[in-house]
């Protein structure tokens, strides 16, 4: 059987390898601007241990010039695009010659309205509550307060609360690429009157659940379809025959966006594990790239990850040079102790340095990478931030927020992160259950469509490309702790197998 649909292009010994791809991508981005890190990784023999050193190299190189971040999101995204190849009937060809050549009329859509009624104000499901009025705003500041929110996440929250009105969606087209992500916000979405076009794999429970969602509310549902369906069906007649896959069809779904006239919205939220999240990023990608080519007032939206590298301003970075200090919650001298015993692996200070950019700011390197992520996730999240810089530079919208660590399902079957996620409390961490992430997730895409004053506008000014990516974080605590992140796992986790497993 012929390998189908995007892959990555195979190396002179005939292996498709992630980690091949994983380097050059890497390496292109790097070249011309830190030679030591290109050597290094040419040179490397354990990428998939030694990852975070090149990913933080990225994040280091672009902090120290905002020009040099636009031209090294350009070029990583146009050497990722290289990496891989579309295969259909076993021909292989370029990724962008493909997505150029559509199968035409391959999709169909089915449509179906929600029954509710009056648009729902904003509420926050937290802990068996539903927080709305004083006591979400207690929260936020709350959030803010301890360090587990960024101040413009805060300020996000709270604008939102002010104009109930920025609720009605009736005037958008949601695109929602991996609709069934389990943190993703379809559930609040679809109380809000908008229009959201599903896109997820062929799965009936999987659509059950999303029509189910879309009933519940009052918005309308498009979903994709490979066979025709009478307009009159009911959603137990076409529940086994909707979905596409975006590794297989990711020319067909571009063009179906197409021919809707309406601006759209697109968020990129799909997740698969190992090496195909990175070719999914990459089917994503090219979809949004080909609609926004055509279309440039597609706006975009994607939910980054507080688990990986980023460049933050002074207050945060300082904020966590602080909490090193403090080394809550050992206490300096017993935190020296465990680090001396480990070797140094354990407790490691989070943020040692300023960076002085070109542009005269101060930024610090947040490095919350966990090796039991893998290169592939880092990877796949590194292109949606070089799209985002690259979107909004050439004049689109970009909602890139990022969203807390969630115990979600991907989470919990591996082991070790489940137990780390029980523990990070301890470090004054927090994790979010799905349905608060989701809600969240919603809320500040909202925030981001609406507003004019912030970092998604376009036309609002930034010193620096980076500061898209960080100005509404919700990170739970991460950024701002005083250990570097994968060096308290295992402590966080040894507390978190202790602790009562919840179902």
């Amino acid at each position: 059987m012929h390998e189908e649909g995007l892959q990555f292009v195979r190396a002179p010994d005939g292996q498709r390898s992630s980690t091949r791809a994983n380097r050059a991508i890497c390496s292109a981005a790097l070249t011309g601007i830190d030679p030591d890190s290109v050597t290094a990784i040419q040179n490397e023999t354990n990428w998939r241990r030694q990852y975070p050193r090149y990913v933080r190299a990225l994040t280091e190189a672009a902090a120290a010039d905002p020009a040099q971040a636009l031209a090294m999101a350009t070029t990583g995204l146009t050497a990722a695009w290289q990496q891989v190849e579309w295969v259909r009937n076993g021909v292989a060809m370029p990724l962008a010659e493909a997505m150029r050549q559509p199968r035409p009329g391959a999709i169909h859509s089915v449509t179906l309205h929600g029954r509710g009624g009056a648009i729902e104000p904003f509420a926050l499901p937290y802990r068996g509550q539903r927080l709305h009025g004083a006591a979400l705003h207690a929260q936020i500041a709350h959030w803010e307060a301890t360090g587990i929110i960024e101040p413009g996440c805060a300020r996000a929250l709270l604008r939102v609360m002010e104009h109930p009105e920025w609720l009605d969606l009736s005037d958008r087209v949601l695109v929602l690429l991996g609709a069934g992500s389990e943190a993703g916000p379809l559930a609040t979405l679809a109380r809000w009157r908008a229009t959201i076009i599903a896109v997820d794999v062929p799965d009936p429970a999987r659509w059950r659940r999303i029509a189910g969602l879309i009933r519940a509310g009052n918005g309308c549902l498009i979903a994709p379809s490979l066979q025709p369906v009478a307009p009159a069906a009911e959603p137990d007649q076409w529940l086994p025959l909707v979905g596409v896959d975006l590794l297989s069809h990711a020319p067909e779904i571009a063009a179906w966006l197409l021919s809707f006239a309406r601006p759209l919205d697109i968020a990129t939220l799909a997740y698969l594990d190992g090496e195909r999240h990175l070719r999914v990023a990459l089917a994503m990608d090219a979809i949004v790239a080909t609609v926004s080519a055509a279309r440039p007032d597609t706006t975009l939206m994607t939910m980054a990850t507080p688990t990986d590298v980023f460049a933050v301003n002074e207050e945060t970075a300082l904020a966590a040079m602080r909490n090193a200090t403090k080394a809550h919650p050992f206490g300096a001298r017993l935190a020296a102790i465990v680090r001396t015993l480990s070797g140094g692996r354990l407790l490691q200070p989070h943020v040692r340095e300023l960076i002085t950019s070109a542009n005269g700011k101060r930024y610090g390197i947040v490095d919350c990478l966990f090796l039991e992520q893998g290169p592939n996730y880092a990877m796949a999240k590194r292109l949606q931030q070089w799209r985002a810089i690259i979107a909004r530079a050439g004049g689109q919208r970009v909602s890139m927020n990022v969203a807390p660590s969630t115990m979600t399902q991907s989470v919990i079957k591996n082991p070790a992160l489940r137990a780390g996620y029980n523990g990070a409390g301890l470090f004054g961490v927090e994790i979010f259950a799905p349905e608060t992430t989701s809600a969240l997730m919603a809320a500040l895409w909202v925030h981001d469509l609406r507003c004019h004053n912030c970092a998604a506008n376009p036309d609002f000014p930034l010193d620096h490309p980076l500061e898209l990516l960080t100005a509404n974080a919700n990170h739970g605590g991460l950024w701002r702790n005083g250990f570097l992140p994968r060096t308290a796992l295992p402590l966080a986790a040894a507390i978190g197998w202790m602790k009562p497993q919840k179902p």
